[in-house]
């Protein structure tokens, strides 16, 4: 009986075990509270963020990244409503931690770039190149705000796809010119894990910035 029950605590201790190292260094759970990234994502979709990026890999323009609210974008929340069986979960990174404020959108621009909205055909265009972007919700225009912004280094400029409805780095230029730093990104959004008829890849539309030159004074990729 005993060798039962320390085989099972075994299981568990090894399973609790690699849920933490898989929340720490690999992947974490996140919710989608807002249709800021429609069609992308949608409110009430559940997804895995990959932590390793930025780190042993690299962002790049249309990657879709969870940040830590660090400038105040988003209003203070009231602590939520919890329990142990829910806590437990938090804590081995099986489902989003409420406690914390994030935000997910997509990178448009990476340090050096510079992002000018619009074009003569109505596009975005970065480094001076048109880009068509076919991840913006449908009906919405490329931006309803003209800027021109040079990102600085260490930092991006990111947007929602449903770009109506997305309080972006557009709207906060009064929060360090409205651009997110790199510190703050906590990784790529990988998977939608739920509901399950969503389950699926997380596209970053690359082929989108194919024709974008690096800034001048890059290096190449």
């Amino acid at each position: 009986m005993w060798a039962a029950i320390r085989e099972v605590l075994i299981i568990v201790v090894v399973a609790l075990i690699i849920s933490l190292v898989v929340k720490t260094f690999f992947f974490r759970a996140f919710y989608i509270p807002s249709g800021s990234m429609e069609e992308t994502l949608q409110v009430n979709d559940r997804i895995f963020a990959n932590l390793m990026v930025p780190g042993p890999f690299e962002l790049d323009r249309g990657d879709v990244v969870v940040f830590r609210d660090e400038e105040a974008w988003l209003p203070p929340v009231a602590a939520p409503d919890s329990n142990p069986v829910s806590e437990f979960f938090t804590f081995v990174g099986l489902v989003p931690d409420p406690s914390n404020q994030h935000l997910i959108k997509r990178i448009i621009g990476m340090p050096g770039d510079t992002v000018t909205c619009c074009s003569p055909d109505g596009n975005l265009t970065v480094n001076g190149v048109d880009i068509q972007e076919p991840y913006i919700y449908p009906g919405d225009n490329p931006s309803d705000i003209e800027f021109t912004k040079t990102v600085p280094e260490g930092k991006i400029w990111v947007m929602g796809d449903h770009r109506a409805a997305s309080a972006d780095s557009r709207y906060h230029e009064d929060l360090q010119g409205g651009f997110v730093d790199f510190s703050a990104v906590e990784g790529r959004a990988a998977v939608i894990s739920w509901p399950l008829d969503r389950l699926g890849s997380i596209s970053g539309h690359h082929e989108v910035f194919d024709d974008v030159p690096e800034p001048a004074g890059a290096s190449s990729k």
